[in-house]
């Protein structure tokens, strides 16, 4: 049988990277975004198939993973990675785009590890991963909405993880804490932040696959991951 991975919140940047280092360990990668025909090129480099669906919306999720259910391949890695960011004083926010925000970060999260626990529980085994933030972990000036949707996210991680973990599926929230540059790119040395390096996306993708690849007697539920010159 075929090892499907489910990737949602789909792109460029981080999510393409992991789709690439999925498909160099042979898993299918199902690519999933509210717009695909942006996933086209993706697709065809890692063989994937692309699959529309608004991740906060309980019955799009439900029928996308009725259509997974109908591929030939069990689903082993389901990984979350859609994460809105606002940015504004608590006096001037827009309470719906807040609400927008909470939904995809968090409802969604919660609506895949649902959908995914119901098949992973059924085959005994499985892996889900979350891209977290600092903003999950200490709450920034003037971005409410991300630190809430992201505390939200390490909650239900944490969660998941003491009542999965022994069932035999593996839960893993990865903070990121700092900015995802592009594949390979390198320091920017005329850059006024001394505590400012690209995340290279290759690299955390390659943190994912350690998640995966962890033996079930050490797994992790949480790593953090940081550029060397980040101070925390």
């Amino acid at each position: 049988m075929t090892s499907l991975a489910l990737v949602v919140g789909a792109g460029s940047g981080l999510s393409a990277a992991i789709a690439r280092a999925l498909a160099q360990r042979s898993y299918h990668p199902i690519l999933v975004a509210r717009d695909t025909t942006k996933l086209d090129a993706l697709c065809a480099e890692v063989n994937g198939t692309a699959l529309q669906c608004d991740a906060s919306k309980p019955d799009a999720v439900a029928e996308l993973f009725k259509t997974i259910d109908g591929m030939d391949g069990t689903l082993d890695v389901a990984v979350y990675n859609p994460s809105p960011w606002i940015r504004g004083s608590i006096t001037e926010l827009d309470p719906l785009e807040v609400h927008k925000v909470l939904e995809v970060t968090a409802f969604g999260a919660f609506l895949m590890a649902q959908q995914a626990a119901t098949r992973m529980l059924n085959t005994g085994c499985g892996t889900m991963l979350f891209t977290g933030a600092s903003s999950g972990v200490k709450g920034y000036a003037n971005s409410a909405p991300y630190a809430m949707g992201k505390f939200a996210l390490r909650g239900l991680c944490q969660s998941l993880a003491r009542e999965l973990h022994p069932q035999n599926i593996h839960i893993g929230h990865v903070v990121i804490d700092g900015r995802i540059g592009k594949t390979g790119q390198e320091e920017d040395s005329t850059s006024s932040d001394p505590t400012y390096s690209p995340m290279d996306p290759d690299e955390i993708a390659r943190n994912y696959i350690h998640l995966i690849e962890q033996h079930r007697s050490s797994w992790s539920w949480e790593i953090e991951l940081r550029p060397w010159v980040r101070q925390f």
